[in-house]
């Protein structure tokens, strides 16, 4: 059977945070482990998922992408970073300290801004000292053998390698403007995809993007898979329909 949907942006978001609280790597690594989830739009969707409550998600962002001259309302302070031990929030460790301590398997969650699905690569833009929260912790997520989740939308998709868009960035030239760098990672990519594989068991296929009046940034997928399988998938999908903007218009 065959199913095609379209998803806006926050509603893919919702999608990906609850495959990324279904997966059996997080539900496990919530009894026994450290899972630390670093901040970020989608990241913030996540992080509900896996404390069952809602909360005012523009605390859980650092840098975003904005319309250029647009005022935006944002709070003042934000939440602290959500380390998880056995499934409590450890209220002693940051993104930074965690990686000092994790364990093989422990989960560090981070988005991205780019993404090249079909090779596996994720961008992270980076502007902080010692290139952010990726360059101050990838050096510990590689060698304490962490898993690096990604959680990235399929809106993210670039048709230009990655590694070349980052060297492009980094050459020595007169640049108008701040310019800001990309940092090329490898990690567990997890899409719209990925959370319907892991929540319905059915196959996702990108087949058209965007959209008007609310629907720019949207993905529409084509659902395949046994009958029990789409329908599962199409209610889920209804369970997440009217998900409100991450910053309402």
């Amino acid at each position: 059977m065959i199913a095609q949907v379209t998803l806006t942006v926050s509603e893919s978001k919702r999608l990906i945070a609850r495959g990324v609280a279904a997966l059996d790597i997080v539900r496990a690594r919530m009894q026994r482990g450290i899972i630390m989830v670093s901040t970020g739009t989608t990241n913030a969707y996540v992080l509900e998922e896996l404390l069952g409550e809602r909360f005012d998600k523009r605390t859980y962002v650092t840098g975003r992408i904005t319309p250029a001259g647009r005022a935006l309302e944002w709070p003042s302070a934000n939440r602290p970073d959500a380390v998880f031990r056995d499934g409590k929030l450890a209220p002693d460790l940051d993104r930074y300290s965690a990686v000092r301590v994790m364990e093989p398997g422990d989960i560090f969650i981070k988005g991205a801004n780019a993404l090249n699905y079909e090779r596996s690569i994720a961008g992270i833009w980076v502007g902080g000292e010692g290139g952010g929260t990726i360059g101050n912790t990838l050096g510990y997520i590689i060698t304490r053998k962490l898993t690096l989740l990604i959680p990235v939308g399929l809106e993210k998709c670039v048709p230009y390698p990655i590694e070349a868009a980052s060297g492009a960035i980094s050459e020595e030239t007169e640049t108008l403007g701040p310019v800001v760098s990309l940092f090329p990672v490898h990690g567990r990519i997890f899409t719209e995809i990925e959370a319907l594989r892991t929540l319905a068991g059915v196959e996702a296929i990108p087949c058209g993007a965007g959209g008007i009046a609310g629907a720019e940034g949207s993905v529409s997928l084509l659902l395949r898979g046994d009958a029990d399988a789409v329908r599962a998938a199409m209610a889920l999908i209804d369970g997440i329909r009217g998900e409100p903007p991450f910053y309402p218009s």
